[in-house]
């Protein structure tokens, strides 16, 4: 008795969503970083790298670019569930989720996180700032322009 073996391949050229969220979060990040370098130093300095015990604008900016990527995950998988059809409302989402961000994180989060690991940096609770909000609303636009165009090339 003669036996046969199929054996099938698929190939796929799209990129996985995650895969958009994390060029397109990394992208954001350092649009977003390169603001703060001029505007907000010693956050990338001091605050960020001290969440991790670490010191240094070359690890603040690293950090907050791996960050930036983590989080254009959690986009990905949000722009998937609400269902973005178009790079217009990829871009109102983004820039709310920067706010959500924003009001989540750097407000709530970062302070608490810093002064639990004995940070040298000692922002208030809530940490109410409007420059680091344009921030993240830069994060989120750019994200939010970005991931519909990577998700269809990549």
């Amino acid at each position: 008795m003669a036996s046969e073996t199929v054996t099938s391949r698929i190939e796929t050229t799209a990129t996985e969503s995650w895969q958009a969220g994390v060029v397109a979060g990394a992208l954001a990040a350092v649009v977003m970083g390169a603001m703060m370098v001029v505007q907000m130093r010693p956050v990338l300095e001091v605050a960020i790298p001290s969440m991790y015990t670490l010191m240094g604008g070359a690890a603040g900016f690293t950090i907050h670019v791996a960050h930036g990527a983590i989080l254009g995950v959690a986009f990905a998988a949000l722009a998937g569930y609400v269902g973005l059809d178009s790079t217009a409302k990829s871009l109102g989402f983004g820039v709310v989720y920067g706010v959500v961000l924003w009001a989540i994180l750097a407000v709530l989060v970062m302070p608490v996180w810093l002064s639990v690991v004995g940070s040298p940096a000692n922002p208030p609770l809530p940490n109410v700032n409007v420059t680091s909000l344009v921030g993240h609303v830069v994060y989120g636009a750019v994200i939010g322009l970005t991931y519909p165009t990577l998700e269809r090339a990549l």
